[in-house]
Order: C-alpha cells, then structure tokens, then sequence
C-alpha cells in the first residue's frame, strides 16, 4: 500500500499480513482524494477504524493540518504508530486505540469538530449505516465539513440521518463510497456534486463534492 499524492507520495505503508484489515486501494484512494480536492489542505481530519492508517496519512501527506486516528485492533495500531513514526508525522497525528462508537461518543462529549472525517469500516457487518448514524448523532463535523464512508455497495445507507445528507455515491468494482454533508437546520440539502454511481461497476467521475 502506497501514498498516492503530496509530501509523502509514492512512501510504502506496512500492512499485516492475513486478513486482519481491508486497506483502501490506491485506485480507490487516489479517486476519493480527487473528489476532495481543495477540502483537504489545513483541515482537521478523523479516521475512523483507521487500520494501518491509508486513508488518515493520505489527507495529512495531501496537507491536512492534523489527523486523529481510531482503531480497536492492538496489533494493527501498532502497526499505524509504526507507519507514523516513519513517515515524521509528528504532533500532527494522534492514535486512539479504542472502539470507534466509544471514541464517537467521547469527542462528542469533548465539542470536538473536524472537517474531514474518513471511516472505512468492516464489510457485512452493518457497521457502514451505523457509523452514519453514531457521527450525526454526536455531531463531529464542522460547518461545510464532510463524512466519507467507504463500504460495501450492496449495503444500504440512509439518504439522511440526524443532521447529515448524502450528497454524492460513486462505486468503484466492490468499493463504495458515499459523501455526506451536515444540513443547517432550516436549510436546503447541500447540492450534490452528482452521482457518481456508473452501472456495471466501472469508473465514477472525480468532480469536487458539495461545490
């Protein structure tokens, strides 16, 4: 697994062996982080069941301001502090090891707010609408923030929940990925950049989501 772009580019992350994650692949990535675009310099970044940390590293080499990082697994979150250290992320990065509905709950607990939050959570577990629901539920996103679900496309996810819409889903082979953005209350949804869905499981478009 490689960074695809920024400072880091082209740096190998180590991964365990076996099937303890599911990282992202660079295909995958490298699509999400088109469709982001401008969003990530200087934002603040949370990435839920984080892994060896792909998703997290790749806003922070693309020039994230920080980046926390939550993951349950000892080993692989060893492996992350590991993948960290070596790439010199220094104070910018920070590795919760502990649930993610538990870490949830206690950044809601703390006000804590973040302008990109990325979640990659195990397939068939029903885990992706859940995540959804527990991140509008604590309200974590800052104002024009956005949550990126990556999951699997047979799963269903909710149009809304609490005060978050999607606004954008593209599929890429087995990989899905869905865009949601808060909605003032009062307020009309965020315009969504399109769908990016193709039929058959081909390429989705990389247009910048929420505009």
């Amino acid at each position: 697994m490689r960074v695809t772009g920024g400072e880091w580019r082209g740096r190998v992350l180590r991964v365990p062996r076996g099937r303890a994650v599911r990282p992202t692949s660079d295909r995958v990535k490298q699509a999400l982080f088109n469709v982001l675009a401008a969003r990530v310099p200087g934002s603040r970044v949370l990435d839920l069941f984080a892994g060896t940390g792909g998703l997290g590293i790749e806003a922070l080499s693309r020039g994230a301001r920080e980046a926390l990082f939550v993951e349950a697994d000892p080993r692989v979150a060893g492996i992350l502090r590991e993948n960290l250290e070596a790439l010199g992320a220094g104070e910018r990065a920070a590795v919760w090891r502990q649930d993610v509905f538990s870490a949830v709950a206690k950044l809601a607990g703390d006000a804590c707010r973040f302008d990109l939050i990325l979640a990659d959570p195990p397939y068939r577990r029903g885990l992706a609408a859940r995540t959804v629901e527990a991140v509008a539920d604590a309200g974590l996103l800052a104002a024009d923030g956005v949550l990126v679900l990556e999951h699997d496309p047979r799963e269903e996810l909710p149009e809304t929940s609490g005060g978050l819409q999607r606004v954008r889903a593209d599929r890429y082979g087995d990989t899905g990925v869905a865009y949601y953005m808060a909605v003032p209350a009062g307020s009309a949804a965020p315009a969504a950049a399109g769908e990016g869905a193709t039929p058959g499981g081909g390429d989705a478009g990389t247009e910048p989501v929420g505009g």
